[in-house]
């Protein structure tokens, strides 16, 4: 019986070619897109959840200063892990991690640069599931000289050599052995090294004679990301507070407020798309995707089921002799859900292909590397869910109408849907378009933000300047920028401490007449030469530059933000304490973004550094490459061995963005490829509806009708159902853009164009699809077309 089932389903398919086209072709874009989009959120969603302890291991967040401002990280100091194992109830181990980046290692004639490396406690791979293929688990670093790699780092360096025992050689001066080998880590882990290094190194760091005596009692360095295993049951909040009292007692004069100041515990599977401050920006981006995948799997259904009842009049002769020659309603019921698996199982097959065919390019732009591994039971979990639910939601109520038809009257030609299924059609359109409109909307809004926070002045000129590390070239710094200054290509050479891109340096050791003796008030802080500001064109409000004196050691400049948390009236001449420096400010500089437009504006202090770790160049555009070809060989003279790295300004600014970038143009995507989806539809539905009326419109132009009338004739319903679209799609899209904005501090204006522009757009589109078959019908021999009726 199934058999022949699918025979006929088949033979329907070929006989109606068109209509087959349409549908599959819907269906197929709407399997693939939707697919592609589950497989991106199961992959965001599904982040360090692979860890057996998954639930118990958390982050150690620190939320610290007072009032405006109060700085929350996601790291803590290198000290809270120690304490935290002897002092607080119910932590069953402790792991600090922080990076080791930007060192040269070499192994014979390799010699390669390492941006992505830590220091790690020996607990790491007891806490954390990671596989270590070589080593031992229990005594990971036999001494402080020990290295673990992963298996694409030791391929790296030894090719098919066992790794174990190998000799890496850091920065041509210190060897270090490999101890370990482990799998490489799964891009769905927050915590991705290719080398790890014993955390005694950085404890070799503190020589006793500084202001912190040893890692362990550092309470200034929030350069540690530290995670606790914690019993299950524990109060969590109650073992932020003991954090809390810990510092306060090992750091008196860390000023806190107990009401402001804490440190909080985030789960290891939340910690990817959820802030430290809790903010849902990631899974924000999760729900939104997840949206559009529903929807473009939602209009693929529309279509379907439309085409299918538009059709149900030209098959009901067809299910009419079947009941008569004694076929049951629940057989035809089946017989039309087989159609459906038909259509179904051919669209999921083009599906796979299209998505073997997308896959490269949709990992290129998402950064991802998701695979189309049909053996993966996650693929098939994602495959199954997309099946079922789309085939229940598109062949229930098409299979039931058609079942449904009384034979008599589809044999003499009275048989009449009524205005139910009129309506239903009516319905799903809107719906249809509805979601069409929503995703133009929506679209336009992101396009604008993401132009918006692009383009927004950053209250600094980041064209054409390049930055990179001095090296041992510090001690010769006059002479290498006096030669820079001398290339006719570069305008400027600067130098700073800090970088001004990004910059996540802050402290809370200031102090100025005035200041709350209770209160930590936490800050940026940058160093720089006195060519720095006027090359960077940051605007002087008060007060003036460095002058590149003595005298500017004590000297400091502050930005507008500053100036206004700090109380500080009239602030040219006032004191003010830097760390352990007594000074005054000199002048008070316009706010810049030192981050991305996502945060507000903080508090900086800037203070005098002639001999910064970076020099800032700032060329001509045109003689850019002259310019780094002569930095390059300054480079090479002083750091013999080291190869020569720099970052143009604009790149590590666009580096800000490059999530919100990429999910914008992923969204972009899939919203056209679901409009397009939608105008399958409609042009599906226009071209029956065009055949329907052949008759009419035949005789509606033999009585003298226009052609203009005939197209105004067949296109007015669906031109009003589209306008209907547009009201009812506005309030839900200005809501869930005004919702998204939410994550930005600086954001553009939802305005009332943005409405109209996505309703022009979808007319346009509604007309587009809709007019090839309104024109072709328009301009038919209405004797042809009423003879052949």
């Amino acid at each position: 019986m199934i058999k022949n089932y699918i025979k006929i389903a088949w033979r329907n398919l070929l006989k109606s070619k068109y209509y087959s086209v349409v549908n599959i072709a819907g269906l197929t874009l709407g399997l693939a897109i939707g697919m592609l989009i589950l497989l991106w959120v199961q992959d965001e969603v599904s982040f360090n959840k692979f860890h057996s302890k998954a639930n118990t291991i958390y982050r150690v967040n620190s939320f610290l200063g007072t009032g405006q401002s109060r700085r929350i990280w996601n790291t803590t100091q290198g000290s809270i892990a120690p304490y935290a194992l002897k002092e607080v109830p119910g932590i069953r181990a402790a792991v600090r991690i922080t990076s080791n980046s930007g060192n040269i290692y070499n192994y014979k004639d390799k010699q390669l640069k390492e941006d992505n490396a830590a220091y790690t406690d020996p607990s790491f791979f007891k806490m954390f599931d990671f596989k270590l293929l070589a080593g031992d688990r229990n005594d990971p670093f036999p001494n402080d000289q020990s290295v673990i790699i992963t298996q694409s780092t030791a391929r790296k360096y030894f090719g098919d050599e066992d790794p174990m025992g190998k000799v890496l050689q850091e920065n041509h001066k210190d060897n270090y052995t490999v101890s370990g080998v482990i799998a490489d880590f799964p891009d769905n882990s927050s915590i991705n090294y290719n080398m790890l290094f014993s955390m005694n190194i950085c404890a070799k760091w503190y020589t006793g004679k500084d202001f912190w005596k040893s890692l362990d009692t550092d309470w200034g360095n929030f350069g540690y990301t530290t995670y606790l295993d914690i019993q299950p049951g524990t109060n969590l909040k109650q073992v932020g507070e003991k954090l809390l009292l810990i510092q306060m007692k090992n750091a008196p004069h860390i000023k806190v407020n107990v009401k402001e100041n804490a440190y909080q515990l985030q789960n290891i599977s939340n910690i990817h798309l959820y802030a430290a401050d809790g903010s849902s920006t990631g899974m924000q981006t999760v729900r939104i995707f997840l949206m559009v995948g529903i929807i473009t799997l939602l209009i693929a259904c529309i279509n379907y089921v439309n085409l299918s009842t538009a059709r149900s009049m030209l098959r009901a002769k067809e299910v009419s002799i079947r009941k008569i020659v004694g076929a049951q309603k629940q057989q035809l019921f089946i017989q039309f859900i087989v159609e459906s698996v038909v259509f179904f199982c051919l669209s999921l097959v083009f599906a796979f292909l299209l998505m073997a065919i997308l896959l490269p390019y949709y990992n290129l732009i998402s950064g991802k590397h998701l695979h189309l591994d049909l053996m993966d039971l996650r693929l098939w979990k994602v495959v199954g869910i997309t099946f079922v639910g789309t085939l229940i939601v598109s062949s229930i109520y098409p299979s039931l109408l058609l079942s449904s038809f009384e034979p008599l009257k589809a044999l003499k030609g009275k048989l009449s849907l009524g205005i139910v299924n009129a309506s239903f059609r009516k319905v799903l359109v809107v719906t249809q378009f509805t979601f069409s409109v929503l995703l133009i909307i929506i679209t336009l809004v992101i396009g604008r933000q993401l132009k918006y926070i692009r383009e927004k002045d950053p209250g600094y000129d980041r064209s054409q300047v390049f930055s990179f590390r001095v090296g041992q070239m510090r001690s010769h710094l006059d002479a290498v920028m006096a030669e820079l200054r001398s290339q006719p290509g570069i305008i400027a050479v600067s130098t700073s401490d800090n970088r001004l891109v990004n910059n996540g340096h802050t402290t809370g050791g200031v102090d100025w007449d005035g200041k709350d003796v209770n209160t930590m008030f936490v800050i940026h802080h940058f160093g720089m030469d006195e060519k720095f500001i006027p090359m960077m064109k940051m605007k002087m409000l008060a007060g003036h530059n460095f002058t590149g004196t003595k005298a500017d050691s004590t000297h400091f400049i502050l930005n507008e933000t500053a100036v206004a948390m700090t109380g500080i009236k009239n602030p040219i001449g006032k004191r003010f304490k830097y760390q352990e420096t007594e000074g005054t400010i000199i002048g008070v500089v316009k706010d810049f973004n030192a981050a991305s437009f996502k945060e507000r504006i903080e508090p900086a202090v800037i203070y005098y550094e002639p001999a910064g770790n970076s020099l800032y160049v700032k060329t001509t555009g045109k003689n850019a490459a002259t310019a780094i070809a002569v930095a390059g060989r300054q480079w090479d003279k002083y750091n013999p061995g080291f190869p020569f790295e720099y970052t143009f300004m604009d790149e590590e600014y666009d580096n800000l963005y490059r999530t919100d970038q990429r999910s914008g143009l992923l969204f972009n995507i899939f919203s056209v490829i679901a409009i397009v989806i939608s105008c399958l539809g409609l042009f599906g539905l226009a071209t029956y509806t065009a055949q329907l009326m052949t008759k009419e419109i035949g005789i509606r132009k033999v009585l003298g009708a226009s052609v203009s009338g005939i197209i105004s004739l067949v296109s007015r319903d669906f031109l009003k159902l589209v306008l209907f679209a547009i009201v009812l799609a506005s309030p839900i899209a200005w809501w869930a853009v005004n919702k998204w904005l939410q994550s930005f501090v600086y954001k553009v204006d939802v305005n009332v164009w943005v409405f109209v522009l996505a309703g022009i757009i979808a007319i346009g589109i509604a007309l587009i699809t809709i007019s090839f078959q309104t024109i072709k019908a328009a301009v038919a021999n209405p004797v042809k077309s009423l003879r052949n009726e």
